[in-house]
């Protein structure tokens, strides 16, 4: 679980792991929450840090459409 504690490092690793669950690359992924393909490339190399609230509303989808 992640939260506002948890560093880039920690999320980044975070969202990895809900995509590989989806058997999606990285640009499905991307279209199918309508986000730029280089923001989740820079949020799952952690160079850009993902707000925990938005990788819980992205895992909660993802439960929500049976994809995880």
């Amino acid at each position: 679980m992640v939260d506002r504690n948890s560093t880039t490092e920690e999320l980044a690793s975070y969202l990895y792991e809900l995509r590989s669950k989806t058997s999606m690359n990285r640009r499905e992924f991307a279209e199918y929450f309508g986000i730029p393909l280089r923001t989740v490339e820079e949020w799952e190399a952690g160079r850009r840090r993902i707000q925990d609230y938005l990788l819980r509303l992205i895992e909660y989808k993802l439960r929500m459409e049976n994809l995880i």
